[in-house]
């Protein structure tokens, strides 16, 4: 095996690793009630891009993409 699918194979399990801690450290979709009287409708949920929350979306999308690109990478046999 060359030093290239090595070193993606630890890259795409420390890819995995991450994404999975960052996925359980977000909230759940429910609303619960709060929803169908429009309670839900906070400053946080008005900037929720500036938020912690929205910064995790982000960035598992990222790991994500990072994951597919990897995974593409070793499914092609180029190395």
């Amino acid at each position: 095996m060359s030093a290239l699918r090595w070193i993606f194979t630890i890259a795409i399990i420390l890819v995995s690793i991450v994404m999975t801690v960052i996925i359980l450290m977000q909230e759940g979709r429910s609303q619960g009630l709060g929803a169908i009287s429009g309670a839900a409708e906070t400053y946080w949920g008005k900037n929720k891009g500036r938020s912690m929350e929205g910064f995790l979306e982000k960035f598992t999308t990222g790991l994500v993409i990072a994951f597919f690109i990897i995974a593409i990478l070793l499914n092609m046999n180029l190395f």
